[in-house]
């Protein structure tokens, strides 16, 4: 359906010929301030000389322009039908961590060895584009913990600035706690139900200003639940050839974060064990879709506003023609 989003702006329509109404005449001054070699063809061509367009052609192209800046300024748009909108409602933010050690290439993608924080990208990307109709926020750390997508529908958004993070970007410590901390006081602002922290961590908590458990009991009493990620295989891979490795990470830990606040504590040595992890959680935080209903709205504004652009031009062209082009020269 096709109509006017502010269809009172046409009462304004008749404004020029009131203003020219109200307002004194211009009167003519002898003296200018600058002189130009054509000015009297010019004046001629303002004062409607026989050299300019017919008045009655000049009123009827400003009557136009007027009309088509109106057109543009009331909005016109096309209402299409309404549409469902499924909304799980959850509001997950997601914690990961770029510390220094996610640089070890103990992970395979693909066939050929990677980093690990090139694996959590590849997995990730597709957990945040499977989780439609949820919120979703990305918080990175490392030695400082920061918030880099706010809770937002737009998945793509998240998945984009993931996947531009880069290892080292928040120092090459990890601060658990204090990334838990961003997450829990972004997810105070919704309401209680469905509150959710994915956490991704290849080590242990080493920085920061708050400790993983202290964090973990206050995300408990915001009823907030925490998924924890244990990430980092055993073999640290040169070239092609695997090399016999320790892991710092802590496993006790970050069981006890998910224990204190209700979740689940997930290890994932490679790429196949990731994307379980991820498929896991995708299972167990689901709920019933939320239909909402919107209508798509196209906007026509820029059509009336680009025929106002040119009949402004028609007439500038059409004055300027006839005011310096000789009368012999068009006969």
């Amino acid at each position: 359906m096709f109509e006017f989003a502010w269809p009172w702006i046409f009462i304004l329509l008749p404004l020029p010929w009131i203003a020219s109404w109200l307002l004194p005449a211009v009167t003519s001054q002898n003296s200018t301030a600058l002189q130009v070699p054509f000015y009297e063809i010019l004046q001629g061509s303002i004062a409607g000389s026989p050299q300019t367009v017919s008045t009655s052609w000049r009123w009827l192209l400003l009557f136009l322009m007027w009309l088509c800046l109106l057109t543009a300024a009331a909005g016109p748009q096309f209402l299409g039908e309404p549409q469902a909108v499924e909304r799980a409602g959850r509001n997950i933010m997601l914690a990961v961590d770029i510390s220094g050690s996610m640089a070890i290439n103990d992970m395979r993608l693909k066939g050929r060895p990677t980093t690990r924080l090139n694996v959590v990208k590849h997995v990730a990307d597709k957990f945040i584009k499977a989780r439609q109709g949820d919120r979703l926020g990305l918080i990175l750390f490392g030695t400082q913990a920061y918030l880099v997508t706010p809770l937002t529908f737009d998945r793509q958004a998240v998945a984009d600035m993931l996947l531009d993070a880069s290892v080292g970007l928040a120092g090459r410590r990890t601060a658990i706690g204090d990334a838990i901390g961003i997450a829990v006081k972004r997810l105070q602002k919704v309401p209680k139900k469905n509150r959710i922290i994915v956490l991704l961590t290849d080590g242990a908590s080493n920085a920061g200003f708050i400790t993983s458990d202290k964090a973990a009991e206050i995300a408990k009493q915001n009823h907030i639940k925490i998924y924890t990620i244990g990430l980092g295989g055993n073999q640290i891979y040169l070239g092609n050839v695997p090399i016999q490795t320790q892991t710092d990470l802590d496993e006790k830990s970050l069981q006890n974060i998910a224990s204190i606040t209700g979740g689940l504590f997930f290890r994932a040595n490679n790429t196949s064990d990731l994307q379980r992890v991820y498929g896991e959680i995708n299972k167990l935080e689901t709920s019933k879709a939320q239909k909402a209903m919107y209508r798509p709205i196209t906007e026509y504004f820029m059509w009336p506003l680009s025929a106002a652009l040119l009949l402004s031009w028609l007439l500038i062209l059409s004055t300027l023609w006839r005011a310096i082009i000789p009368r012999r020269a068009r006969a």
